[in-house]
């Protein structure tokens, strides 16, 4: 039986990986199998790519760079965890997928969307998301909730710290995903408590595997 693919997506300081995590939980307390990884990352080749592309001591990153790194870092991600586990018929749970290179690299950092998107279609074989959840909240909060992590125990990372009109680029891109890929994409208000968050997003995952 195939698995299903959950991503969550989102601007700095949205609250996803908390969700993630959440979501994982909950459904690991119901007994569902779930393998829970991140983009980028997930394996020890994607793990590596990532301490590069988030090293805030780098500063002359080229944005072509920085796509083909994270290309890079999804096609191993891909071919050695994600759909492995997809047709053993667990549900992954994933930290940023290819939506995020749409709207950081082909908006943020202005390479193009329809480039990007042909370049993710070779490094992920094809492969989409059954569902995503965009949690959506203003980019002067995220970026508040960003500060007061690094004050409390890290520096902000290389993308953290970019300018304000990159990461409103970012945001506007994610709702224009969003309303193109309604049946796949459903936007969360991220300013919500974590608690009803949570509720509300596995009461969506719930009815998306009932519906498969």
């Amino acid at each position: 039986m195939a698995g299903l693919f959950v991503t969550f997506e989102g601007i700095e300081g949205c609250g996803k990986t908390t969700q993630a995590e959440l979501l994982r939980l909950n459904l690991e307390k119901k007994n569902h199998r779930v393998v829970f990884t991140r983009e980028p990352g997930g394996t020890e080749v994607g793990e590596r790519i990532r301490d590069v592309l988030l090293d805030n001591s780098i500063r002359d990153m080229e944005p072509l760079t920085e796509l083909f790194l994270y290309l890079a870092s999804r096609a191993q991600h891909v071919q050695k965890l994600i759909r492995p586990a997809l047709e053993d018929g667990a549900i992954v749970v994933c930290d940023r997928f290819a939506d995020a290179s749409l709207a950081y690299q082909g908006a943020g950092r202005e390479i193009g969307i329809l480039r990007v998107e042909s370049l993710n279609e070779a490094a992920t074989l094809g492969l989409v998301p059954d569902y995503t959840v965009l949690l959506d909240v203003p980019v002067e909060l995220g970026l508040k909730r960003i500060s007061a992590r690094a004050g409390e125990k890290q520096q902000q990372d290389r993308i953290e710290q970019e300018q304000i009109d990159f990461h409103v680029r970012v945001r506007e891109a994610y709702l224009v995903l969003a309303r193109e890929s309604s049946g796949r994409i459903e936007v969360f208000d991220g300013t919500r408590s974590k608690e009803e968050l949570a509720e509300e997003i596995l009461s969506s995952v719930k009815r998306i595997m009932t519906g498969k």
